[in-house]
């Protein structure tokens, strides 16, 4: 039987939609949101119901009959670390969504509860698949050198892991019995290491680690930064430099990559040295985690925007195909992924799992 699922990915002032049946996608849109009318709101959450009718407009134009839909799928925000797979939608989920528990405030908390709106009100099974919270690090990449302070990683799970499900497809392979080193490189820039179906190593791309992206600083010498932050006095200008206003965007005033590639063409020497640095510092993640694989690695997969760009990928795959096969995979399969992991629990192919609302680990485990 192929099964309909609708998947709901709410960004910034769009929500991308999708209507599957099967792996065949007979219907996307991204359903725009006025930016002024969004300000009016005082909580990501609150943009709820505004978000629901616009997304229910586009539907209607669309001829879509949500009656017809077996299953929902909201993108995962706002929750707590969970290991990676396809989860019920509980009240637990939906509170942690509403609140933003894990402390990040993104659109991404609304997929769940759009999702599970039009779920309910169908009578329908609602999920979430690989939220970006998930985490599924060994203990020793939880250590810092400073005792309290221990990694947690936000990564672009959803298209990491459904990339490396594809790659492995494509090749009559199992995800479970291969090593990946995989890569989304867009907006953020994600660098993991995938160990036998785990995602067990990776970098906190709302913390400030891995490669310098877009809107992102990236790993920076930490004795620097903190002299850095007492010559400012606003906590948040400091914080913004990891997510919004690091990379590019201080560098360059943009975080459009479009736009850098088109100064490097007309000769910026700056922009050039910003471009290959960034380059420089995924490739050099990408033999970090390499070592965390024992060099026991399958392949090296290329997802994101930014992958589009030939140039990007022959730099990598030149000085990184000594490793492993270097294969690209442009953009991003993130609504694919979401209607592909309730396929699955749909199909008995596996288990929805249930969220406890307890993260995965706890700093006492580490502690003793």
């Amino acid at each position: 039987m192929a099964y309909r699922i609708l998947t709901v990915n709410p960004g910034s002032t769009s929500t991308k939609v999708g209507c599957f049946e099967g792996e065949t996608c007979l219907f996307t849109v991204n359903v725009s949101h006025d930016a002024a009318k969004l300000k009016e709101f005082p909580t990501i959450s609150s943009q709820m119901p505004y978000r629901k009718e616009t997304i229910l407009h586009a539907l209607r134009d669309a001829n879509i009959d949500l009656a017809t839909i077996d299953a929902f799928v909201g993108r995962g925000g706002g929750l707590l670390a969970v290991e990676g797979g396809t989860y019920a939608v509980n009240e637990t989920l939906l509170d942690h969504a509403f609140r933003g528990a894990n402390g990040i405030q993104h659109p991404a908390q609304l997929g769940s509860q759009i999702a599970h709106e039009f779920a309910a009100q169908y009578g329908k099974p609602c999920f979430v698949v690989n939220p970006p919270d998930t985490d599924e690090l060994t203990l020793c990449a939880r250590m810092t050198g400073v005792k309290g302070i221990y990694r947690n990683v936000h990564l672009h799970a959803l298209n990491l892991k459904e990339t490396a499900i594809r790659h492995s497809q494509s090749n009559g392979w199992k995800y479970e019995d291969k090593n990946y080193i995989v890569c989304h490189i867009g907006g953020g820039i994600s660098i993991s290491a995938h160990q036998k179906g785990r995602m067990i190593d990776g970098n906190d791309i709302v913390g400030g680690e891995g490669p310098m992206a877009p809107t992102r600083s990236g790993a920076m010498p930490a004795a620097q930064l903190i002299r850095y932050c007492y010559t400012i006095d606003d906590l948040k200008e400091a914080l913004s430099m990891c997510t919004k206003t690091g990379g590019f965007v201080s560098h360059l005033g943009t975080s459009d990559a479009l736009e850098v590639c088109a100064r490097v063409a007309l000769g910026d020497e700056y922009a050039k040295l910003v471009w290959d640095t960034m380059i420089y510092q995924i490739i050099r993640f990408i033999g970090a985690m390499a070592g965390v694989l024992h060099g026991q690695v399958d392949g090296i997969l290329l997802g994101g925007g930014m992958v589009h760009n030939k140039e990007l990928v022959a730099k990598i795959t030149e000085a990184c195909s000594w490793i492993a096969p270097v294969s690209a995979y442009p953009g991003e399969f993130e609504l694919e992924a979401m209607a592909a992991g309730a396929i699955r629990v749909l199909n008995g192919e596996e288990e929805a799992k249930t969220y406890t609302g307890k993260p995965v680990w706890s700093p006492e485990e580490l502690e003793g």
